[in-house]
Protein backbone atom coordinates (compact mmCIF):
# COMPACT_ATOMS: atom_id res chain seq x y z
CA UNK A 1 0.00 0.00 0.00
CA UNK A 2 1.21 3.37 -1.27
CA UNK A 3 2.06 5.73 2.06
CA UNK A 4 0.35 9.22 1.54
CA UNK A 5 0.89 11.43 4.81
CA UNK A 6 -1.49 14.34 3.74
CA UNK A 7 -4.80 14.84 2.24
CA UNK A 8 -7.23 17.67 2.01
CA UNK A 9 -11.17 16.61 2.39
CA UNK A 10 -14.66 18.74 2.21
CA UNK A 11 -16.69 17.72 5.44
CA UNK A 12 -20.50 18.75 5.56
CA UNK A 13 -22.70 17.74 8.28
CA UNK A 14 -26.48 17.35 7.23
CA UNK A 15 -29.20 20.01 7.42
CA UNK A 16 -32.02 19.82 9.70
CA UNK A 17 -35.55 18.82 8.41
CA UNK A 18 -37.99 21.44 7.74
CA UNK A 19 -40.55 21.33 9.98
CA UNK A 20 -44.68 20.57 9.00
CA UNK A 21 -47.48 22.54 8.23
CA UNK A 22 -50.30 20.64 9.15
CA UNK A 23 -53.68 20.26 10.51
CA UNK A 24 -55.92 17.53 12.18
CA UNK A 25 -58.70 16.20 9.63
CA UNK A 26 -60.81 14.09 11.22
CA UNK A 27 -64.31 13.86 10.56
CA UNK A 28 -66.47 15.66 13.47
CA UNK A 29 -63.63 17.22 14.51
CA UNK A 30 -64.38 20.97 13.65
CA UNK A 31 -61.51 23.01 14.89
CA UNK A 32 -58.87 20.04 15.32
CA UNK A 33 -55.98 22.53 15.59
CA UNK A 34 -52.05 22.04 14.24
CA UNK A 35 -50.11 18.33 14.14
CA UNK A 36 -47.61 19.15 12.20
CA UNK A 37 -44.26 17.81 13.27
CA UNK A 38 -41.23 19.23 14.03
CA UNK A 39 -38.12 18.05 11.37
CA UNK A 40 -34.95 15.56 12.21
CA UNK A 41 -31.68 16.44 13.12
CA UNK A 42 -28.98 16.22 10.69
CA UNK A 43 -26.33 14.01 10.26
CA UNK A 44 -23.01 14.87 12.16
CA UNK A 45 -19.78 13.93 11.09
CA UNK A 46 -17.09 12.17 13.39
CA UNK A 47 -13.23 11.63 12.99
CA UNK A 48 -12.46 8.56 14.31
CA UNK A 49 -8.55 7.09 15.18
CA UNK A 50 -8.30 3.66 14.12
CA UNK A 51 -5.12 1.55 14.86
CA UNK A 52 -5.30 -0.37 11.83
CA UNK A 53 -4.12 2.17 9.01
CA UNK A 54 -1.09 3.61 8.49
CA UNK A 55 -1.38 5.70 5.20
CA UNK A 56 -4.10 8.14 4.02
CA UNK A 57 -4.34 7.17 0.71
CA UNK A 58 -7.84 6.03 0.76
CA UNK A 59 -8.38 10.03 0.72
CA UNK A 60 -6.76 10.36 -2.58
CA UNK A 61 -10.38 8.24 -4.11
CA UNK A 62 -12.61 10.48 -1.33
CA UNK A 63 -12.67 13.68 -1.01
CA UNK A 64 -16.11 14.76 0.03
CA UNK A 65 -17.91 13.63 2.92
CA UNK A 66 -21.67 14.61 3.65
CA UNK A 67 -23.56 13.33 5.82
CA UNK A 68 -27.39 13.18 5.21
CA UNK A 69 -29.99 15.87 5.89
CA UNK A 70 -33.18 15.04 8.61
CA UNK A 71 -36.23 14.17 7.49
CA UNK A 72 -38.70 16.67 7.31
CA UNK A 73 -42.04 16.84 9.63
CA UNK A 74 -45.02 15.15 8.98
CA UNK A 75 -48.86 15.48 10.02
CA UNK A 76 -50.04 13.71 12.89
CA UNK A 77 -47.42 15.12 15.11
CA UNK A 78 -44.83 13.01 13.83
CA UNK A 79 -41.03 13.92 14.23
CA UNK A 80 -38.83 13.18 10.88
CA UNK A 81 -36.37 11.15 11.28
CA UNK A 82 -32.47 11.54 12.38
CA UNK A 83 -30.26 11.84 9.48
CA UNK A 84 -27.53 9.18 9.79
CA UNK A 85 -24.01 10.04 11.13
CA UNK A 86 -20.95 9.15 9.47
CA UNK A 87 -17.28 8.05 10.48
CA UNK A 88 -14.19 9.32 9.24
CA UNK A 89 -11.58 6.91 10.18
CA UNK A 90 -7.97 7.53 10.24
CA UNK A 91 -5.24 6.25 11.41
CA UNK A 92 -3.15 7.25 14.88
CA UNK A 93 -1.29 10.45 15.07
CA UNK A 94 -3.18 12.26 12.42
CA UNK A 95 -3.88 15.90 12.55
CA UNK A 96 -7.06 17.90 11.39
CA UNK A 97 -5.60 21.24 10.34
CA UNK A 98 -8.36 24.36 9.33
CA UNK A 99 -8.15 24.79 5.53
CA UNK A 100 -5.52 27.98 6.62
CA UNK A 101 -2.94 25.28 6.40
CA UNK A 102 -2.06 26.19 10.43
CA UNK A 103 -4.50 25.78 13.13
CA UNK A 104 -5.01 23.04 14.64
CA UNK A 105 -7.94 21.50 15.25
CA UNK A 106 -7.32 18.28 17.21
CA UNK A 107 -4.80 15.65 17.32
CA UNK A 108 -5.84 12.48 17.04
CA UNK A 109 -2.87 10.60 19.03
CA UNK A 110 -5.15 8.01 20.96
CA UNK A 111 -7.06 4.46 19.58
CA UNK A 112 -10.41 4.92 19.51
CA UNK A 113 -10.51 8.73 19.54
CA UNK A 114 -13.92 10.22 18.48
CA UNK A 115 -13.96 13.67 17.66
CA UNK A 116 -17.03 15.56 16.71
CA UNK A 117 -15.96 17.95 13.17
CA UNK A 118 -19.01 18.72 12.18
CA UNK A 119 -22.71 19.13 14.06
CA UNK A 120 -25.97 18.12 12.17
CA UNK A 121 -28.22 20.79 12.18
CA UNK A 122 -31.52 21.05 14.21
CA UNK A 123 -34.89 20.21 12.45
CA UNK A 124 -37.47 23.05 12.53
CA UNK A 125 -40.29 22.93 14.39
CA UNK A 126 -43.34 22.13 13.57
CA UNK A 127 -46.49 24.70 13.33
CA UNK A 128 -47.62 22.57 16.16
CA UNK A 129 -45.28 24.27 18.35
CA UNK A 130 -46.51 27.59 17.64
CA UNK A 131 -50.28 26.76 18.66
CA UNK A 132 -50.97 29.19 22.01
CA UNK A 133 -54.22 31.14 23.06
CA UNK A 134 -53.95 34.09 20.16
CA UNK A 135 -53.39 32.22 17.62
CA UNK A 136 -54.84 28.87 17.68
CA UNK A 137 -54.07 27.81 14.00
CA UNK A 138 -50.63 28.65 13.14
CA UNK A 139 -49.81 28.43 9.22
CA UNK A 140 -46.20 28.45 9.97
CA UNK A 141 -43.35 25.98 10.27
CA UNK A 142 -39.19 26.91 11.08
CA UNK A 143 -37.49 25.87 7.85
CA UNK A 144 -34.52 23.35 9.76
CA UNK A 145 -31.35 24.78 10.26
CA UNK A 146 -28.22 24.41 7.67
CA UNK A 147 -25.36 22.00 9.27
CA UNK A 148 -21.64 22.83 8.71
CA UNK A 149 -19.00 22.72 5.70
CA UNK A 150 -15.52 22.84 5.84
CA UNK A 151 -12.26 22.05 3.96
CA UNK A 152 -9.73 20.42 6.15
CA UNK A 153 -6.31 19.04 6.02
CA UNK A 154 -5.41 15.72 7.20
CA UNK A 155 -1.53 15.06 8.14
CA UNK A 156 0.03 12.13 9.35
CA UNK A 157 2.39 12.16 12.01
CA UNK A 158 4.41 8.79 12.06
CA UNK A 159 4.37 7.45 16.37
CA UNK A 160 7.23 5.44 16.78
CA UNK A 161 9.62 4.74 19.87
CA UNK A 162 12.52 5.22 17.98
CA UNK A 163 13.22 7.87 14.57
CA UNK A 164 16.23 6.69 12.64
CA UNK A 165 17.99 10.29 11.24
CA UNK A 166 20.63 11.09 9.62
CA UNK A 167 22.06 11.86 5.94
CA UNK A 168 20.73 10.32 2.56
CA UNK A 169 22.59 6.42 2.28
CA UNK A 170 23.70 6.34 5.52
CA UNK A 171 21.83 3.03 6.09
CA UNK A 172 18.97 3.85 7.86
CA UNK A 173 17.27 1.54 5.81
CA UNK A 174 19.35 -1.33 5.96
CA UNK A 175 19.42 -0.74 9.76
CA UNK A 176 15.60 -1.45 9.57
CA UNK A 177 15.83 -4.44 7.82
CA UNK A 178 18.01 -6.40 9.54
CA UNK A 179 16.81 -5.66 13.56
CA UNK A 180 12.96 -5.69 12.17
CA UNK A 181 10.85 -8.08 9.72
CA UNK A 182 10.00 -4.83 7.55
CA UNK A 183 11.33 -4.70 3.74
CA UNK A 184 12.12 -1.29 2.76
CA UNK A 185 13.90 -0.45 -0.67
CA UNK A 186 17.82 -0.05 -0.44
CA UNK A 187 20.11 0.95 -2.99
CA UNK A 188 23.27 2.04 -3.19
CA UNK A 189 21.82 5.75 -3.76
CA UNK A 190 20.80 8.74 -2.29
CA UNK A 191 17.00 9.16 -1.64
CA UNK A 192 16.33 5.44 -1.89
CA UNK A 193 13.98 6.11 0.84
CA UNK A 194 11.21 8.32 -0.41
CA UNK A 195 8.35 7.37 2.78
CA UNK A 196 8.08 6.60 5.85
CA UNK A 197 8.62 2.85 6.84
CA UNK A 198 8.08 1.74 10.32
CA UNK A 199 9.14 -1.51 11.81
CA UNK A 200 9.07 -3.47 15.23
CA UNK A 201 12.10 -5.39 16.86
CA UNK A 202 12.57 -6.85 19.80
CA UNK A 203 14.83 -5.81 22.85
CA UNK A 204 15.07 -8.12 26.23
CA UNK A 205 11.10 -8.88 25.53
CA UNK A 206 10.36 -5.23 24.97
CA UNK A 207 8.67 -3.94 22.27
CA UNK A 208 10.04 -1.00 20.32
CA UNK A 209 8.85 0.35 17.44
CA UNK A 210 11.28 2.14 14.73
CA UNK A 211 10.20 4.55 12.04
CA UNK A 212 13.09 4.94 8.91
CA UNK A 213 13.20 9.01 7.99
CA UNK A 214 13.70 9.74 4.81
CA UNK A 215 17.19 11.13 4.29
CA UNK A 216 18.34 14.79 5.41
CA UNK A 217 20.32 17.09 3.69
CA UNK A 218 21.21 20.47 4.49
CA UNK A 219 18.47 23.07 4.59
CA UNK A 220 15.67 20.17 5.06
CA UNK A 221 13.98 22.51 7.45
CA UNK A 222 13.36 25.02 4.23
CA UNK A 223 12.43 22.17 2.51
CA UNK A 224 15.57 21.56 0.79
CA UNK A 225 15.63 17.90 -0.91
CA UNK A 226 12.80 16.14 0.37
CA UNK A 227 12.89 18.97 3.39
CA UNK A 228 10.37 19.36 6.40
CA UNK A 229 7.52 17.51 4.70
CA UNK A 230 9.09 14.19 6.65
CA UNK A 231 10.42 16.40 9.81
CA UNK A 232 7.61 15.99 11.37
CA UNK A 233 7.40 12.31 11.42
CA UNK A 234 10.41 12.68 13.92
CA UNK A 235 8.54 14.86 16.39
CA UNK A 236 6.62 12.04 18.31
CA UNK A 237 9.55 9.52 18.62
CA UNK A 238 10.61 9.23 22.14
CA UNK A 239 14.55 9.04 21.19
CA UNK A 240 16.77 9.32 18.22
CA UNK A 241 18.65 6.44 16.62
CA UNK A 242 21.68 9.06 14.93
CA UNK A 243 23.32 6.92 12.08
CA UNK A 244 26.29 8.34 10.51
CA UNK A 245 28.33 7.27 7.60
CA UNK A 246 31.67 6.17 8.72
CA UNK A 247 33.29 6.37 4.99
CA UNK A 248 32.36 9.55 4.81
CA UNK A 249 35.89 12.00 5.45
CA UNK A 250 34.45 14.12 7.69
CA UNK A 251 32.20 12.55 10.70
CA UNK A 252 31.97 15.79 12.78
CA UNK A 253 30.51 17.85 10.31
CA UNK A 254 28.14 14.64 8.91
CA UNK A 255 26.40 14.85 12.21
CA UNK A 256 26.51 18.31 13.16
CA UNK A 257 24.57 19.37 9.56
CA UNK A 258 21.87 17.03 10.78
CA UNK A 259 21.30 18.16 14.10
CA UNK A 260 21.46 21.68 12.92
CA UNK A 261 17.97 20.85 10.74
CA UNK A 262 16.84 19.25 13.71
CA UNK A 263 17.01 22.16 16.30
CA UNK A 264 16.28 24.91 13.40
CA UNK A 265 13.38 22.82 12.63
CA UNK A 266 11.81 22.58 16.09
CA UNK A 267 13.54 23.69 19.09
CA UNK A 268 12.50 20.61 21.39
CA UNK A 269 13.79 18.24 19.20
CA UNK A 270 17.30 19.34 20.60
CA UNK A 271 16.34 17.44 23.76
CA UNK A 272 15.18 14.19 22.55
CA UNK A 273 17.39 11.48 23.79
CA UNK A 274 19.86 10.15 20.81
CA UNK A 275 22.24 7.47 20.46
CA UNK A 276 25.13 8.05 17.94
CA UNK A 277 26.46 4.88 15.57
CA UNK A 278 28.72 4.92 13.13
CA UNK A 279 27.89 2.87 10.02
CA UNK A 280 30.04 0.72 7.82
CA UNK A 281 32.75 0.43 9.74
CA UNK A 282 33.37 -2.93 7.90
CA UNK A 283 34.48 -0.73 5.21
CA UNK A 284 37.61 1.20 7.50
CA UNK A 285 40.52 -0.28 9.06
CA UNK A 286 41.05 -0.83 12.87
CA UNK A 287 42.87 2.93 13.12
CA UNK A 288 40.65 5.39 10.80
CA UNK A 289 37.36 3.52 12.98
CA UNK A 290 38.99 4.41 16.51
CA UNK A 291 40.14 8.33 14.83
CA UNK A 292 36.69 8.98 13.40
CA UNK A 293 34.91 7.63 17.19
CA UNK A 294 37.36 9.37 18.80
CA UNK A 295 36.42 12.44 16.89
CA UNK A 296 32.70 12.57 16.75
CA UNK A 297 32.79 11.60 20.65
CA UNK A 298 35.04 14.60 21.47
CA UNK A 299 32.79 16.84 19.12
CA UNK A 300 29.35 15.29 20.91
CA UNK A 301 30.39 14.76 24.38
CA UNK A 302 28.80 11.40 23.91
CA UNK A 303 29.32 7.77 23.58
CA UNK A 304 29.48 7.07 19.95
CA UNK A 305 28.92 3.16 18.53
CA UNK A 306 30.11 1.72 15.77
CA UNK A 307 28.30 -1.03 13.73
CA UNK A 308 28.00 -2.69 10.32
CA UNK A 309 24.26 -3.41 9.51
CA UNK A 310 24.95 -5.13 6.12
CA UNK A 311 27.22 -7.42 8.60
CA UNK A 312 24.98 -7.52 11.39
CA UNK A 313 27.48 -6.30 13.57
CA UNK A 314 26.98 -4.08 16.94
CA UNK A 315 23.57 -3.76 15.62
CA UNK A 316 21.95 -5.03 18.95
CA UNK A 317 24.13 -2.79 21.38
CA UNK A 318 22.85 -0.10 19.54
CA UNK A 319 19.23 -1.16 19.76
CA UNK A 320 20.25 -1.43 23.40
CA UNK A 321 21.19 1.66 24.15
CA UNK A 322 18.05 3.35 22.19
CA UNK A 323 15.71 1.27 24.79
CA UNK A 324 16.90 2.94 27.85
CA UNK A 325 14.89 6.04 26.85
CA UNK A 326 11.89 4.08 25.47
CA UNK A 327 8.62 3.82 27.67
CA UNK A 328 8.47 0.41 27.99
CA UNK A 329 4.34 -0.92 26.38
CA UNK A 330 4.34 -4.20 26.79
CA UNK A 331 6.67 -6.76 28.37
CA UNK A 332 6.09 -10.62 27.75
CA UNK A 333 6.79 -12.69 30.26
CA UNK A 334 8.14 -16.15 30.42
CA UNK A 335 4.83 -18.23 30.22
CA UNK A 336 2.69 -16.02 27.87
CA UNK A 337 5.51 -16.69 25.24
CA UNK A 338 4.90 -19.18 22.55
CA UNK A 339 8.07 -18.89 20.76
CA UNK A 340 11.03 -16.84 21.71
CA UNK A 341 10.83 -13.43 19.95
CA UNK A 342 12.39 -12.93 16.75
CA UNK A 343 15.77 -10.74 17.31
CA UNK A 344 19.00 -9.48 14.74
CA UNK A 345 21.49 -11.47 15.05
CA UNK A 346 24.81 -9.32 16.82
Amino acid sequence: MKFLDQAKIFIQSGHGGAGCISFRREKYIEFGGPNGGDGGKGGSVYIEAVENLNTLIDFRYRQHFKAPKGQNGMGSEMTGAKGEDIIIKVPVGTEIIAEDGETLIVDMVEPGQKFLIAKGGDGGRGNMQFKGSVNQAPRYAEPGWPGEEMWVWLRLKVIADVGLIGQPNAGKSTFLSVVTKARPKIADYPFTTLHPNLGVAWVDDYEMVIADIPGLIEGAHEGVGLGDRFLKHVERCAAFLHIVDATVEDVVKEYQTIRRELDLYKDDLATKPEVIVLNKIDALTDEELNTKIKALSEATGQKVYAMSAIAKRGVFDCLRAVCRYIPHKQKQSQDEQTEKPWSPVD
